[in-house]
């Protein structure tokens, strides 16, 4: 018999969470990059897919069901029906803990896309000068999405390796994104990644630049750290792009117990991205 494919969870639906889970790998020796082999069956995986970047990664752990097996994390029952309504998404409130049991049972990767999204307060004239206000929902202000709800996922996930997408801009707690609706969400993005890194669970962090809605698999993309690339030209990436390298991350060793920034050259500079073993090789933060 087959082995079974890594189970994969993906939390972000709603732009909250995108989680993905991964069977052990060989051991690797600390001078050589190596691919990790994975079983031609797939376990299960687990992902969130109601935020735009949670959709993108489930579709394509889906599309390598070879190497995966993709479950789906959704808010509500309506959000589940949105998506087709299949077997292999669940419904759950990140925000309290015991509701994930279900959904992280048997997986082994985890993938988390959670953020909080703020809305613009009605009544913005964009004609009479001036600067929109910004307000978070009840129940999902960034301290108990971005750090409750991770924290809880990461808890629960008892897996073998986790994949957490942040954001860049974390190192200045002056950040204006901090300033959106007083949420701070930078300061407790960063809060969540500190608690993973320290969890003792193999992590890889990713910190995008800001996000755009156009096509991937067509920029080179750049890797950094410490928010140094805030003071370049390349700041930004398309969301295809950070899901992507969310799902290689999972193929690689030597980028577990990592972090790094991660942005992308216009379209028509540089070289797209194929090789993400070359990619991975140049990122050396732990956090």
């Amino acid at each position: 018999m087959a082995a079974p494919r890594p189970t994969v969870l993906v939390t972000g639906a709603g732009g909250r969470t995108d989680t993905l889970s991964l069977l052990p790998s060989p051991p690797v020796s600390p001078t050589k990059t190596r691919r990790i082999r994975l079983p031609r069956r797939a376990i299960p995986v687990l992902t969130l897919v109601e935020s735009i970047a949670g959709q993108i990664v489930f579709s394509k752990l889906r599309e390598r069901s070879d190497q995966f097996a993709a479950r789906g994390l959704v808010r509500s029952e309506e959000s589940k029906q949105k998506i087709g309504g299949a077997d292999d998404v669940y419904v759950a409130d990140i925000r309290e803990a015991e509701h994930l049991a279900p959904a992280v049972q048997g997986a082994d990767a985890l993938v988390i896309l959670t953020s909080a999204s703020p809305k613009m307060k009605p009544g913005f004239d964009p004609t009479k000068g001036g600067r929109p206000e910004f307000y978070y929902e009840d129940g999902a202000y960034p301290e108990q999405v971005d750090w409750i709800g991770q924290k809880n996922q990461i808890d629960a996930a008892g897996v073998k390796h986790i994949v957490l997408v942040g954001s860049m801009g974390g190192t200045n707690p002056n950040h204006p994104l901090n300033s959106l609706g007083n949420g701070n969400i930078l300061v407790w993005k960063r809060k969540s990644e500190q608690y993973l890194a320290d969890s003792g669970v193999p992590y890889t962090i990713i910190r995008p630049g800001g996000l755009q809605d156009k096509d991937g698999g067509v920029r080179e993309l750049i890797v950094g750290k410490d928010d140094e690339l805030l003071q370049t030209d390349t700041k930004a990436i398309p969301r295809a792009d950070v899901a992507e390298v969310c799902v290689q991350a999972l193929q690689y060793e030597e980028v577990k117990f990592k972090a790094f920034d991660l942005a992308s050259k216009p379209e028509g500079e540089g070289t797209p991205t194929k090789d993400f073993k070359a990619l991975f090789s140049k990122v050396t933060a732990r956090f």
